[in-house]
């Protein structure tokens, strides 16, 4: 229910119909939620308003699977990428007449069949078995996060976008439709692209599913049936979803742990699958991603599985091919180098001062994450941010022999792999300050 907040973009679709494709069953309820891209019935002060100016898809921009399981214990929510690319569900007359179903990004089912192609699209793409259908817009999405009292944002760092309007400093924040609006829709951020939107969504949702379970909206049904009623303002379901639906749903969600809740991207194999005359696609990771729908389709949860998530030994969370890096030892700088880091030897023109113990790596502000990736191949290291520092990242080899470890970088494990609730909140944001007491003397 709840992850329905998810879209930021415009409902106006048909109710998805029950003639569609049932691929075997499963086990638990799955529910598929999405938001679509579409600037119709907006006028030009809510565009600016929302920040969505430019053409829209009339296309899914975001796909999320949730999957509750039988004994209501535990939740999987699993996001599918817009530019994943598959093939569509067959329309029911190109099949009857023996045509060939079309491949394409998996946002492209709903401009072409509305909600009843997406269902049964990602029926098809996974093996499960989609049993209710929710559906809203970037009104909604906006009206609907205000309805329900706001959400939580969270950034270990200051995030900027232009094309979604974000901007906002580190640190968590509560914010109103329109700014959650925002943060989930950017893309020009760091990470950026798709996974790490993604990602973000996914956090959102989690800190909003924690908020209401703490305030008690879906402490048991006559609470979760009112903050059903107040989701479905803005958002829609198809015909075989109804208000009793959503309320076994919320409540069974409002009772599980943070640790019970899981969420993940679907495991991407190719980032930049270039189609003539589609574009850029992500093309999943099919073994993984087999590993991923069957453990749903068997109701078992889907963190700690390395079918679906492989844990090399040294993971690290961002890209050293990205990381410029200069070291004042040749033999540790050639090591840095066959380990994937941009290393300059900076060769200096008289002995380099050795610091005693361990080495140390200077970097600027900010550059903690890169910092911390550079240290898991030096294991040794200590971190010594200086202000002012340039882009790179200087490596001083200390007076004590120095191992080199080799690190692994993998996007799945560092913008999208399954964790868990408990492991993806966000700090609580600060209370703003009392009001100061005056005197009528």
């Amino acid at each position: 229910m709840l992850a329905a907040l998810v879209s930021g973009s415009y409902a106006g679709s048909r109710a998805v119909s029950d003639e569609r494709e049932s691929p075997g069953g499963g086990r638990g309820t799955n529910i598929l939620v999405v938001g679509i891209d579409s600037r119709a019935g907006l006028s030009a002060a809510e565009k600016e308003r929302l920040h969505v100016g430019g053409k829209g898809c009339n296309c899914t921009d975001v796909i999320m699977l949730v999957h509750l399981s039988a004994n209501q214990r535990r939740a999987s929510i699993v996001s599918l990428p817009r530019d994943s690319y598959v093939q569509y569900a067959g329309d029911p007359a190109t099949t009857a007449a023996g045509g060939p179903a079309r491949s394409g990004k998996i946002n492209g089912a709903f401009a072409r069949g509305a909600g009843p192609l997406t269902v049964r699209t990602v029926e098809k793409v996974t093996g499960l078995r989609i049993d209710h259908y929710l559906e809203t817009g970037f009104t909604g999405f906006e009206q609907a996060v205000d309805n329900l009292g706001g959400a939580t944002v969270c950034t270990d760092k200051p995030l900027k976008d232009s094309g979604s309007g974000l901007d906002i400093p580190a640190g968590a924040h509560h914010t109103d439709g329109n700014g959650a609006l925002r943060y989930v829709r950017a893309r020009h951020v760091t990470p950026p692209g798709d996974l790490g939107r993604v990602r973000r969504q996914q956090r959102m949702v989690n800190d909003l599913l924690a908020r209401l379970t703490a305030e008690g909206a879906l402490s048991g049904p006559v609470d979760t049936a009112r903050t059903a009623r107040t989701l479905l303002r803005s958002v829609r379901t198809d015909d075989r979803t109804e208000l009793v639906d959503l309320v076994r749903v919320g409540w069974a969600l409002g009772r599980l742990r943070p640790e019970n809740i899981e969420l993940a991207t679907v495991p991407i194999r190719l980032f930049d699958h270039r189609v003539p005359g589609v574009g850029s696609t992500l093309v999943w990771d099919e073994a993984r991603s087999a590993a991923l729908w069957n453990a749903l389709s068997a109701d078992r949860p889907i963190t700690g599985d390395p079918r679906i998530q492989p844990v090399p030994e040294t993971p690290v969370k961002t890209n050293p091919a990205l990381i410029a890096v200069r070291v004042d030892d040749p033999v540790v700088a050639e090591a840095l180098r066959r380990n994937g880091f941009a290393v300059t030897h900076s060769s200096p023109s008289a002995p380099p001062v050795r610091p005693d113990g361990p080495p140390v790596i200077s970097h600027a502000p900010g550059r903690e994450a890169d910092a911390a990736t550079l240290a898991a191949a030096l294991p040794s290291a200590r971190l010594q941010p200086v202000a002012h520092h340039d882009r790179f990242l200087d490596v001083a080899v200390g007076t004590r022999p120095v191992e080199v470890k080799t690190v692994t970088y993998d996007r799945n494990t560092a913008e999208g792999a399954p964790v868990t609730g408990n492991t993806l909140r966000c700090p609580s944001p600060p209370k703003p300050p009392a009001p100061a007491h005056t005197s009528n003397r």
